[in-house]
């Protein structure tokens, strides 16, 4: 191989392993990446809610790779799945979904995917297509092909069954279904986040039962959010949505910590890791980390929104910050707490930035309290661990904090 080809070939492959958290087994990706085919890409997501969240599009990211590179794209919208209900990291069986919201998700699921992939180059599956159409004594020759042993394996079923807390027939054939549907789509990768693992190899194991070659597994990184620590969740409140407008974007984004932006740099980013790693060697020799921040914040609105809503998005942050006056030097704070439900009058107050909670309380009713620019009015707001912000007491209080776990 001469020595031009080798170098795009290590290029292509430094780019598609950036980010991700395993690949089982590497080699055999290499050497599939190698045959100079299109590869057949999978990834499932059941239509459990209606709006996808930045952490969603982590896997998506790396689907946009594979494609620009000329791979296949099989997503899968896990109708028939998501009405059985996704056992994976749940200490209690998980409410299946009906029929009526599964149809509704799939919908809005494809509307928002291709606002990342091409759909021209997509190609959208139902495993309902052929699940609907197995019949029972189908369906328990698929249960033959795989123990209940093996499935204890599983480290939620695992801590379920030892703490003697119940787990229903129907949750052993999920893991079952999503290997099924590798060896039905042929699958040659498979991509899913770090919780997904045991799902994926049991496809790699029907895939050889069923004499295909089996698929390579590549695990993503489960993304935290907004807050720093957990997962990103909309039930947590700490998510960015892909549907949420511009200006509520560019605000989220700008509120995480310096130490997640370049997290989400690694896992969101499109930009060549090379140039993230200057920014990060220039951040640590003293330039502003906000700068970059700005950067991120407009890199994924464009994405989601167009240009000129992303620079709209800068335009009006940095307004709302100049009709607060805000001076050039901001002192820095952090403030170490021991667990969750750190109020915003306790933070005022133990940064000085009031006499007491009661002052706080008084001055957010009063409106006199911002975050980042915006008035706050709800003296009974917690604020998430990692979190950092610029807080505003008055017109000439001013103090950036950051909240830490000690």
């Amino acid at each position: 191989m001469p020595d031009w080809r080798r170098k795009l070939q290590d290029e292509i492959i430094s780019q598609l392993l950036r980010g991700a958290d395993e690949v089982l087994i590497e080699q055999e990706l290499i050497k599939k990446l190698g045959e100079g085919r299109s590869l057949r890409i999978k990834a499932g997501f059941d239509p459990t809610a209606p709006d996808l969240h930045l952490g969603h599009t982590v896997l998506i990211n790396k689907l946009k790779q594979f494609q620009d590179f000329g791979h296949e794209i099989l997503f899968l919208i896990g109708d028939f799945t998501g009405m059985i209900g996704d056992p994976t990291g749940k200490n209690v069986t998980r409410k299946p979904l009906t029929r009526d919201e599964v149809v509704a998700n799939a919908k809005t699921y494809q509307e928002q995917i291709f606002k990342i992939l091409d759909q021209d180059k997509t190609r959208v599956m139902f495993n309902s297509e052929w699940m609907n159409a197995m019949t029972p004594s189908e369906l328990i020759q698929l249960a033959a092909k795989h123990t209940v042993a093996r499935m204890l394996e599983r480290d939620d079923f695992s801590k379920r069954y030892k703490s003697g807390q119940s787990i229903a027939i129907h949750e052993f054939l999920y893991p079952l279904v999503q290997g099924y549907d590798s060896v039905v789509m042929k699958a040659d990768v498979e991509l899913g986040g770090t919780d997904q693992k045991f799902n994926l190899l049991v496809g790699r194991q029907l895939q050889e039962i069923y004499g295909q070659r089996p698929q390579v597994v590549m695990t993503m990184p489960i993304l935290e959010g907004l807050d720093g620590v957990q997962k990103m969740s909309k039930s947590l409140n700490n998510y960015v949505g892909i549907a949420d407008t511009a200006d509520e974007m560019f605000g989220k984004l700008m509120s995480i910590s310096d130490e997640l932006m370049w997290r989400y740099y690694e896992l969101l980013s499109f930009r060549p890791m090379s140039e993230i790693k200057s920014w990060m060697q220039l951040c640590q020799q003293g330039e502003n980390p906000r700068n970059y921040k700005v950067k991120l914040a407009q890199e994924i609105i464009e994405r989601f929104h167009d240009a000129g809503s992303a620079r709209k998005a800068l335009e009006n942050f940095e307004a709302r910050f100049q009709r607060g006056a805000m001076p050039d030097d901001i002192d820095d704070l952090v403030i170490s707490i021991e667990n969750d439900g750190y109020g915003i009058a306790n933070l005022l107050k133990d940064s000085g930035l009031t006499n007491s909670t009661s002052e706080a309380i008084r001055m957010i009713n009063q409106g006199a309290v911002k975050i980042d620019g915006e008035r706050i009015s709800d003296a009974k707001l917690t604020l998430a661990i990692n979190s950092e912000h610029i807080y505003q007491v008055g017109k000439r209080k001013f103090m950036k904090i950051k909240v830490a776990l000690k």
